[in-house]
């Protein structure tokens, strides 16, 4: 990948991975409710269908799912009242995801937070119309596709990565400051308000 190509490259993809969005705001949830370490589970599972999502739009696969939508719908709707539940869930302090009032109640599993980052990241059509857009620009018919997407879609998931990273740092964040005052009822209640959010979202955006 030529250095003219990654000054333009590089920006364009960063600024679209820290613009707000679905998989942003479920880093900072996770962040806020189970800590950026544990986070990296949904982050696994967010990049790999962020990779997945890029690589199909690169090779037209997404063109055909955006002219038929209704490919969509189902899975759509399923992932986003699964999020939504999880997020009434945590606003009543309960369930896995939720800062625990009790130690004893058992923690999301790891295959549990990929599924739901990457359901979360293939479930989004704004996401493939984006790709879609976006990624074909940055390919050079003359050259080998292959390669060109290794490079490519690893520079992407690097970005999101970061973004990712950042996000759930700033959850952490703010989960410091509200235990400073015992609010782990608000605390809950925020991101489980977020998780709602999340899952409306996902299922009608």
């Amino acid at each position: 990948m030529s250095l003219a190509l990654l000054s333009v490259f590089v920006p364009t993809f960063f600024f679209v991975s820290i613009t707000p969005g679905m998989c942003m705001t479920l880093a900072m949830t996770m962040g806020m409710t189970i800590g950026v370490k544990r986070a990296l589970w949904m982050m696994l599972g967010e990049l790999t269908g962020v990779g997945l999502v890029a690589t199909l739009s690169a090779i037209g696969v997404a063109t055909l799912l955006l002219n038929y939508p209704t490919a969509f719908l189902v899975f759509k709707y399923v992932g986003g009242v699964y999020l939504a539940y999880i997020g009434v869930q945590m606003w009543l302090s309960k369930g896995k995801m939720a800062i625990k009032l009790d130690d004893g109640e058992r923690q999301a599993s790891a295959f549990e937070l990929i599924s739901q980052g990457f359901v979360t990241a293939i479930a989004n059509p704004k996401g493939w119309a984006f790709f879609v857009a976006l990624l074909p620009p940055f390919l050079n018919a003359s050259q080998p596709m292959a390669s060109q997407l290794v490079s490519l879609i690893s520079v992407i998931l690097m970005l999101e990565f970061i973004c990712l990273l950042i996000y759930a740092s700033g959850g952490r964040t703010l989960r410091s400051l509200l235990m400073q005052s015992g609010n782990v009822r608000l605390m809950n209640r925020i991101a489980g308000s977020l998780m709602v959010g999340v899952g409306i979202w996902l299922a009608f955006g």
